[in-house]
């Protein structure tokens, strides 16, 4: 195996597309792996830290952990069954060996700050030659280091963060990287350990029985959290792989979950569109609430919900209201946004950025997110207290007053502020669940002030909302642009999934924004969004369109429908945000809000045949 400079990759393409990946995790940061072997995206200690490995935006500077066999070969991926431990086979002409890749979930605080990647090489027929480097580029492949070799084990140091790796295969170095040669014969194994160190943790060797004994820990860590789900439907596969990725993106010692877990991975090849999704969006996980819910992980919505309150989410102060749409996994509300000059981006898709300028912007439809999510929770978890109820109650009173003006939308457009149908709809959602716990409940409320202004809502988009020209709701009050978001509709009982307006809607929407069961957000030329460049189809539309198509009755082509995006699915089940022109997966992978649309499809649908 020949290594390229900087931090090196193996022969062959400089990138790996963003589908030939498998995530692992602690549930307080993961890690990227190719299915060459090259772990290529990891962040330390947590999931919003500057990278260590980062060659997936920068092949040559970001840095990475090359493993693989020193012989041609074939390659395969799979996850050991119901778990997030992932492994990657090498088939070559003397024999087969695998590498097993996971990260162990500690739960005692100090062995948690740890952050153990272990990586296990094991030949399992013939005899396979193998090559490892590990190149970490500290701060995003901004910071210099050093490295200590002492026999067995190497130490990276750089200012902000040190590691330590172990192995029980010969080192060297050559001041910045380390790499190893080594060859099994069938039976035999290594084991690589990379550590966070610092003055109280210090290293600690990972011998083959460690290794077994933390693999078999944490196989059964995960076997038994989704031994937890409640699901017994069609595609139960799928469905278990989604919740597993929902875990995976959970930060634990808060309860916050990611929207993904990485940064800059471009919506279009080559273009701008390229965020920081490594933050907590309201939408985003008060859906995926709902999600865990349907499939009975109550735990994981309390600690959301734990997450809300205790940081105070809903008594906020800021300038656009009580909510920002998104939030640091620590709760803060200061994400600023910059750009990253010296790293290319994934196949020169630059800038990339860190941090996230869209906090600032107005989007009323997540307090219909967060408020129906608290309904939920009330209703399938336990009752929300009494204070909780009162931020519920302020919020619904400051949105009485606030509904009817422009914002920039659920698709977070770059382009102004406009009366966007979804925001309107999902006000209407969060007075109409406030409405709906202080009756089930007896609680307190201005039941004649909220009921006023739900119906306000309702009839406004009923006039305004439908466009009569195309006979069907629009994406703004006024206007004859179709949007995606309203598939939403139905399914927040806003309207009749039957209603001849929706089928009407459903028509123009398949008409315009549907692509061989692939569904676009909006048209960017019939609505400008203030961004250069295209984008793909946006998957999770593609599984709102999966249930809509239920609801109204269609069974046949949801079913049909969804079995196409199953298709789209990398070879583990896994999505990025949005699917290219040829198939090909674009954005932020694997992305939590798709994932959990994919459970909600499959659990309407397999509800619906029977």
């Amino acid at each position: 195996m020949e290594f390229g400079n900087g931090a090196g990759h193996v022969d062959g393409p400089r990138y790996l597309p963003i589908s030939e990946h498998g995530l692992i995790g602690d549930l307080r940061t993961a890690a990227l792996v190719g299915t060459n072997g090259t772990i290529d995206w990891y962040c330390c200690p947590r999931f919003d830290a500057p990278s260590v490995f980062a060659s997936i935006l920068d092949a040559d500077r970001g840095g990475s952990f090359e493993l693989a066999a020193d012989v041609p070969t074939r390659t395969r991926q799979f996850y050991f069954p119901d778990t997030n431990v992932l492994i990657t086979r090498f088939y070559a002409a003397d024999g087969v060996a695998e590498i097993q890749d996971f990260m162990p979930v500690v739960d005692e605080s100090r062995e948690a700050a740890r952050h153990r990647l272990i990586r296990r090489v094991m030949c399992v027929r013939g005899t396979l030659p193998f090559a490892a480097r590990i190149a970490p580029r500290f701060g995003y492949g901004a910071e210099a280091h050093t490295v200590r070799l002492q026999a067995d084990e190497a130490v990276f140091e750089s200012p902000s963060l040190s590691l330590a790796l172990t192995s029980t295969a010969p080192l060297e170095c050559d001041g910045t990287d380390v790499w190893s040669h080594f060859k099994l014969l069938e039976g035999e194994s290594v084991v690589f350990a990379l550590d966070r160190i610092s003055d109280r943790l210090r290293p600690r060797a990972c011998p083959r029985a460690e290794a077994e004994e933390q693999f078999e820990a944490t196989v059964r860590f995960w076997s038994q959290w989704l031994g937890r789900s409640r699901y017994r439907g069609r595609w139960r596969e799928m469905v278990h792989r989604s919740a597993l990725v929902l875990k995976l993106l959970t930060y634990v010692p808060t309860g916050a979950i990611v929207a993904a877990p990485t940064t800059s991975l471009p919506e279009q090849v080559g273009g701008e569109r390229n965020w920081d999704y490594r933050y907590v969006w309201v939408r985003d996980a008060a859906f995926c609430v709902y999600a865990m819910l349907r499939l009975g992980f109550t735990s994981e919505a309390e600690a959301f919900m734990g997450f809300i309150s205790e940081h105070g989410i809903m008594r906020g102060t800021n300038a656009t209201g009580p909510l920002q749409i998104m939030y640091g996994i620590d709760g803060r509300c200061d994400l600023p946004e910059s750009e990253l000059r010296h790293l290319e981006g994934h196949l020169g898709s630059a800038p990339v950025r860190v941090g996230n300028a869209a906090t600032q912007q107005l989007q009323l439809d997540i307090y219909g997110a967060l408020i129906d999510s608290v309904y939920l929770y009330d209703k399938w978890g336990q009752p929300i207290s009494s204070d909780h109820w009162d931020e519920v109650g302020a919020v619904v009173d400051w949105l009485c007053d606030q509904w009817d003006q422009p914002d920039e939308g659920v698709w977070e457009t770059r382009g102004g502020r406009r009366n966007f149908v979804y925001s309107r709809l999902m006000c209407w959602v969060a007075l109409e669940r406030a409405i709906r716990m202080a009756n089930r409940r007896g609680l307190p409320a201005d039941l004649p002030r909220w009921r006023q202004n739900r119906d306000a809502i309702y009839r406004q988009i009923m006039r305004q909302g439908w466009s009569a020209e195309r006979r069907a709701f629009a994406q703004g009050l006024g206007d004859d642009v179709l949007d995606a978001s309203v598939l939403m509709m139905p399914m927040a009982k806003f309207i009749s999934p039957t209603d001849p307006k929706w089928l009407s809607t459903l028509e123009a929407l398949t008409a315009d924004l549907v692509s061989d069961s692939l569904v676009y957000r909006y048209d960017p030329e019939a609505s400008p969004d203030g961004l250069r460049g295209s984008e793909g189809t946006f998957s999770i539309c593609s599984f709102w369109y999966v249930e809509a198509l239920t609801r109204a009755g269609r069974l046949e082509e949801a079913r049909l429908a969804f079995e196409k995006m199953l298709t789209y699915g990398n070879h583990l089940g896994l999505y990025a945000e949005e699917i290219g022109r040829t198939g090909e997966q674009l954005g932020n992978f694997p992305q939590a809000f798709t994932h959990l649309s994919l459970i909600s499809a499959a659990f309407n649908l397999d509800r619906a045949l029977g």
